[in-house]
Parts: C-alpha cells; sequence; structure tokens
C-alpha cells in the first residue's frame, strides 16, 4: 500500500507563511500530477491547486490565486505547497494527493480521480 506523507501544518497568524511537504517513498513523482487538496469537516475535499506530470501549475481555487504555490524536487520525491499571506479561511486539513494517467499537461482537481493520498496536515490561521 502506498502512502503519502503531509507535514509542515500547524498554527499560525494571518499574514504569515506556512510551507506543506509531501513525500511518498515508492512512488515516482514524476510519474505522478501531484495535487494540494484541502478539507473541512462535514464538507467535501476541495482540489486547490495541482502541478502535471509536464510540471504545469493549475489553481483551482481562486482564494488562493497569487498566495500559494506548488512546486516539486524529483530527485528527493518531495512536492511543496507554499503558502503565503494566509487568512483565517484557510484554516482546514490539508491533504496532497497523487493522480496517475491523463494527459500529460493535465492535472484533476476532484478527489474522486486520485489514486494515492496522505494522511492530512492541519493548518489553523488565527486572526
Amino acid at each position: 500500500q502506498i502512502q503519502l506523507s503531509e507535514s509542515g501544518g500547524g498554527t499560525v497568524r494571518a499574514g504569515e507563511s506556512l510551507t506543506l511537504t509531501c513525500t511518498g517513498p515508492g512512488l515516482g513523482f514524476g510519474n505522478y500530477a501531484m495535487g494540494w487538496f484541502r478539507q473541512d469537516p462535514g464538507k467535501e475535499r476541495v482540489g486547490i491547486i495541482c502541478m502535471s506530470r509536464s510540471g504545469k501549475i493549475m489553481t483551482y481555487s481562486d482564494s488562493v490565486k497569487g498566495r500559494f504555490t506548488i512546486s516539486r524536487d524529483l530527485t528527493k520525491n518531495i512536492v511543496h505547497l507554499q503558502m503565503n499571506d494566509l487568512i483565517p479561511d484557510d484554516t482546514s486539513k490539508y491533504y496532497c494527493a497523487a493522480q496517475s494517467g491523463g494527459p500529460p499537461d493535465f492535472c484533476s482537481p476532484s478527489y474522486r480521480t486520485q489514486n494515492y493520498w496522505g494522511w492530512g496536515t492541519q493548518v489553523t490561521v488565527s486572526p
């Protein structure tokens, strides 16, 4: 069973930054589209940003455009989510996911199409 692992969550104040890291031992990230999702209690898991296999970045959440970005280091099999200028509405549990197949320039924002997940890491932003 391949399992991704997120780290870097925590509690910060509005305006501060956090970097989340996703690792996946045994999973070659270059062969997958990698995405970051977040989920609030009782709500559906929502895709916010992803990177295709070719390295194309797609930001699906308007609320994070210009503040969040995704990057990867294929030599270390790591994906990062850099979150700047955090606001209280960013408070959520964040998950990374890997998606196989599909066009090399595409990554899906749908949680239904992801193949592998991490357990998530909590981010809390205080006013």
